[in-house]
């Protein structure tokens, strides 16, 4: 009999495995390789595009600062009208013309050689990569059956942190090589991911075009005012994803009795936790209420992580690694769950006529968050220091604890905004 539950045992425990690397659905395997492909080289770009600017171009920091920031500020206005496109010419033909075009873009990066022509082109970069953004969080979620939306965002993130791990991996011997030739390699390898995207893509059913509703305006989002609650609501929360980037190694560095290098273990902690558990933590989270209420649970999470980031500081090395350790945990925990919330909330509550426009308008918000992040982390977090990480840790759990009545005020007033939909 104990062998018998052996083999049983055995083979049921490598199909969970194998469900969890190789998903069923065919369309979510296209998404999943496209997006492995695609975040590669993202993550190596990401990882050397600063220091070829600086060191190679030899454009100061500051004006790097600045012409990002416009860049920024020109991604903020791409993704609702794109998403908007997509919806109306089809999401997949969309996305893929935006890949090609960013290939194109990735390699005009060669030829800049000023901080003008850097803000002209990374301006031109961040308006397609938004809108290419709010086209794919559309394209999953028409894909996707209604109840499984989030386990699809789900995936798709944990092939995320695989994807950029890699690409940070790659870019690593770029920079041991420090040459400008060993930069532009990945600039062209970031340029050959987005064709090789594109082709991927090629093999996802047509979605077609949804025609446009007779009543009320184009951008319906706008006019969508609990939509708008909700994602103002998360604008705020988003500005935690900004904690293990900016504030936490700071805070490491300049507060704590911590080794410089035990940031990398934290960040480890992030990201093989999303990769291993981001899946499992969005079951049971596609309704919109359920999605809410977990969103809650996770500003807990979030605000108890800042009061434990908080409290490292000062301490003997034996007890500060252990409370940023916990505090990295607490933090990926709320992470994890707030993202699943998040896509429930916002795919739930969107017209199945509109994906694009609304997962852009919420793409939008989180493009805001995370251009004010690095000014306003560092003033709380850093200048402020331990009341600063207790205040943000207030804001976090109070924004979060909002969503739940205002996804149930948007689940009373759909029909008023001439949505139907199937998570309330």
């Amino acid at each position: 009999m104990r062998g018998a539950a052996r083999v049983d045992v055995v083979p049921s425990s490598v199909a969970r495995l194998r469900a969890a690397l190789w998903p069923a659905d065919p369309a979510l395997r296209v998404l999943a390789a496209a997006t492995l492909v695609n975040t590669v080289g993202n993550g190596a770009f990401f990882t050397v595009s600063a220091l070829y600017f600086t060191r190679i171009v030899g454009i100061s920091a500051g004006r790097l600062g600045l012409a990002l920031t416009i860049a920024g500020l020109c991604g903020l206005l791409a993704a609702v009208p794109i998403g908007h496109l997509a919806d109306r010419t089809g999401p997949r033909e969309v996305l893929r013309a935006l890949l090609v075009l960013l290939a194109a873009l990735t390699v005009g990066y060669l030829f800049v050689g000023t901080t003008g022509q850097l803000a002209v082109m990374a301006s031109l970069v961040a308006v397609a990569d938004r809108g290419s953004n709010a086209v794919r969080n559309a394209l999953s979620a028409t894909l996707s059956e209604s109840g499984d939306r989030v386990r699809f965002r789900a995936y798709l993130r944990a092939v995320t942190n695989v994807g950029i791990s890699v690409g940070t991996l790659l870019a690593g011997l770029a920079l041991a090589v420090d040459t400008r030739a060993a930069y532009l390699s990945v600039f062209v390898l970031n340029a050959s991911t987005f064709l090789a995207t594109a082709v991927v893509l090629g093999r996802l059913p047509h979605v077609p075009p949804v025609p446009a509703s007779p009543h009320g305006p184009a951008l319906r989002v706008l006019r969508d005012r609990p939509y708008v609650a909700a994602t103002a609501l998360n604008s705020v929360f988003a500005l935690h994803f900004g904690l293990l980037e900016i504030a936490m190694p700071l805070w490491v560095a300049q507060r704590t009795s911590a080794p410089t290098w035990f940031v990398s273990v934290l960040l480890l902690v992030n990201t093989s936790s999303c990769v291993l558990f981001q899946v499992r933590v969005a079951r049971g989270l596609d309704l919109v209420p359920d999605a809410a209420r977990a969103y809650r649970t996770a500003g807990v999470f979030v605000g108890v992580a800042c009061v434990t980031f908080a409290a490292a500081a000062d301490e003997p090395l034996w007890l500060a690694v252990p409370l940023l350790l916990v505090a990295a945990g607490l933090h990926v925990m709320g992470e994890m769950l707030g993202s699943a919330g998040q896509w429930g909330v916002s795919m739930g509550l969107a017209p199945a006529e509109s994906q694009g426009q609304y997962q852009g308008f919420s793409a939008t918000g989180f493009a805001a968050s995370q251009m004010l992040g690095p000014v306003v982390l560092t003033l709380l977090c850093i200048e402020w220091g331990r009341p600063g990480w207790l205040l943000l840790g207030l804001v976090f759990a109070a924004t979060a604890a909002g969503l739940p009545p205002v996804a149930a005020w948007a689940l009373r007033t759909r029909a008023r905004y001439g949505v139907t939909t199937h998570s309330g």
